[in-house]
């Protein structure tokens, strides 16, 4: 079977097999406090868990209580107190500091080693006001300026898994706390 990079086999608790995207299962689970949450955030978590069984465990086919499981652990991870009885709608919002990548390029002057350097104290800025959360927004205009490109090209997919490398490491090796949700749009 071709399984869309966007998707997983789900095997229900009656044994059947289902084709479906990680991002759907994800709002069907969150029933009505998919509302209630930021539709970015829902989306980074289904992705989140989607890469985490395709990429990490190898697998494709994944039964839903499995996922359910993986996609609590996401939420809580994202400062989501996600208790089985009690609605997500109830609890209260993350702690969240939230930068733009693309305010960080025009501080480094839209040079790529002052860009990361510049990142690199932003990013310990707001880890000391200890957040729950924290997001950068802009990744792919922040590219597309660093490199002067009008249209998403293979260098700029280059530079934007860089990016991201560089913000994971910095968060994890010199700042990083289990305390603290990383998430980069």
């Amino acid at each position: 079977m071709n399984l869309r990079p966007d998707s997983l086999i789900f095997q229900t608790s009656a044994g059947e097999e289902i084709p479906c995207s990680a991002e759907w299962v994800t709002l069907e689970l969150l029933g009505e406090a998919a509302t209630n949450v930021e539709p970015e955030l829902v989306r980074n978590a289904s992705a989140a868990v989607l890469h985490y069984f395709k990429e990490e465990l190898n697998r494709t086919y994944v039964s839903i209580s499995e996922f359910a499981d993986a996609l609590e652990k996401v939420l809580r991870g994202l400062g989501f107190n996600v208790l089985a009885d009690e609605p997500l709608s109830s609890l209260p919002s993350p702690r969240v500091s939230e930068g733009d990548l693309r305010q960080i390029v025009n501080a480094g002057n839209g040079c790529e080693l002052f860009f990361f350097k510049t990142l690199r104290e932003d990013l310990k800025k707001r880890l000391s006001e200890a957040p729950q959360v924290v997001a950068f927004r802009g990744l792919r205009g922040s590219v597309k300026i660093l490199l002067g490109a009008e249209r998403w090209s293979a260098k700029c997919q280059i530079l934007s898994d860089h990016i991201v490398e560089y913000i994971r490491t910095c968060w994890s090796s010199d700042f990083g706390s289990d305390k603290c949700a990383l998430v980069v749009l």
